[in-house]
């Protein structure tokens, strides 16, 4: 038996959905702790593509899915996303999809207010943001003016609290913004007919997850984004409005830490990066735009073509530490077939002074350039390879070196998008 965490590692976009959904037939529930629809995950299953933003990955294998208090939920996307799921012949019902109370739920003022202030900043706006509401929505929950399933669920409660939040919030739209109000009384209609749909999945999570740990079941608990978009600990202030990092599941889930007994780093075999924010190995040639175009680098939340370079084992490391991991995953390492070298990041440069652990400080990080080590390619195909010992010997040094360079054994390695495509060196269950 064992329960296992799956971290990204870098900034989002790792691949954890495929990882998730692979891992997800040994597991009997499948939990998502942190952020909301600003996240996507892209599974490929038999040929088809399948694209999660709220629902965790395990439902294509049928397995118990439970969004965790982390979260911040829009119910609208929620329930389209079922809808979408059960017209692709996955069936979502409450049995299979667990919704935890203390969630909250995203407000139409929410997604208002983050319009707003992408608009009011216009061209010289620092932080993108995919104006799903994800940041408004945390902030209320910091400020104790929040809404949670719970509320939703008690009529009276829910519509004294959204009359009482509108008044601020019109307040701020109408007075600082110059738009329009929000009409508390059609939101209160609306999120009536999503309470109707919604109630039957709501419950307490933690009691359900940890019934199921007591009795026997394992679990597998999901992260959004990647560790550097950390809200404490990633590249601030351009990051997500949640805790990415494994310390996050057991407050995201309700559980305690006694709980997990591995964590897993997933890893793309290069390092992609979406919006701004200081990336030391981006690169700006052919090379970056070949592995761009073969790795079909588009967010699958917000289509932005994503920013692409050699693999960074700095911030890695950093993962390694700020998680705890277990092991790795390497995805994507198909990407890199036919380059005649690869480069790896083993630290940096700052101003003549090497670094080998990763600065907090962006004026420090933005004047670092990467000291790179060089491996020699490979020219074959690996996207049919099933097995280890037939991957060319060249992928094989490569692979080793991420190991020494991190510390880290690699228990998965991914060589194309389907779940057929995997190689298995050591089993993550045991």
């Amino acid at each position: 038996m064992a329960n296992i965490v799956i971290i990204g590692t870098q900034w989002g976009d790792e691949g954890k959905g495929k990882i998730v959904d692979l891992l997800a037939e040994h597991a009997d529930c499948v939990v998502r702790f942190q952020g909301g629809n600003n996240a996507g995950h892209t599974m490929v299953v038999k040929g088809e593509q399948f694209i999660s933003h709220l629902i965790p990955s395990g439902i294509l294998q049928g397995k118990t899915c439970v969004i965790g208090n982390g979260l911040v939920v829009d119910p609208e996307v929620l329930l389209e996303e079922i809808d979408y799921l059960n017209k692709k012949g996955i069936e979502v019902n409450p049995n299979c999809l667990k919704i935890s109370e203390k969630a909250h739920l995203i407000m139409p003022y929410h997604k208002q207010i983050d319009m707003a202030r992408e608009a009011a900043a216009g061209k010289n706006k620092e932080i993108g943001t995919t104006g799903r509401g994800i940041g408004p929505c945390y902030e209320d929950k910091a400020t104790r003016c929040g809404i949670r399933f719970i509320d939703l669920l008690d009529t009276e409660v829910f519509e004294e609290k959204v009359r009482d939040v509108c008044r601020e919030k019109n307040f701020y739209l109408t007075q600082f913004f110059s738009q329009n109000a929000v009409d508390p009384e059609a939101i209160i209609a609306a999120y009536k007919d999503y309470q109707q749909r919604l109630a039957p999945f709501v419950t307490d999570i933690s009691v359900y997850i940890n019934q199921g740990i007591k009795s026997g079941k394992q679990v597998l608990f999901e992260g959004a984004q990647g560790t550097h978009l950390d809200i404490d600990h990633g590249t601030y202030p351009f990051v997500t409005s949640s805790n990415t990092v494994s310390g996050n599941a057991c407050s995201g889930a309700g559980v305690g830490p006694k709980q997990i007994d591995g964590i897993v780093g997933i890893v793309k075999a290069y390092t992609t990066r979406v919006g701004k924010g200081p990336f030391p190995t981006e690169l700006f040639d052919e090379i970056g735009d070949r592995i761009q175009a073969t790795g079909a680098e588009f967010g699958a939340t917000t289509g932005r073509r994503r920013r692409c370079g050699w693999l960074d084992t700095v911030i890695l490391r950093n993962a390694v530490r700020l998680n705890s991991l277990t092991g790795l995953v390497v995805t994507k390492l198909d990407v890199l077939d036919g380059l005649e070298s690869l480069n790896i990041c083993n630290s940096y440069d700052y101003l003549g002074q090497r670094i080998d652990e990763f600065p907090a400080d962006l004026k420090v990080l933005e004047q670092c350039t990467p000291v790179y080590e060089t491996l020699p390619g490979w020219s074959e195909n690996i996207s049919k390879i099933r097995d280890y010992k037939d991957l060319p010997q060249n992928t094989k040094n490569y692979l080793r070196r991420i190991e020494e360079l991190t510390e880290t054994k690699i228990d998965i390695v991914s060589v194309g998008p389907g779940r057929e495509e995997t190689i298995v060196l050591n089993n993550i269950f045991d």
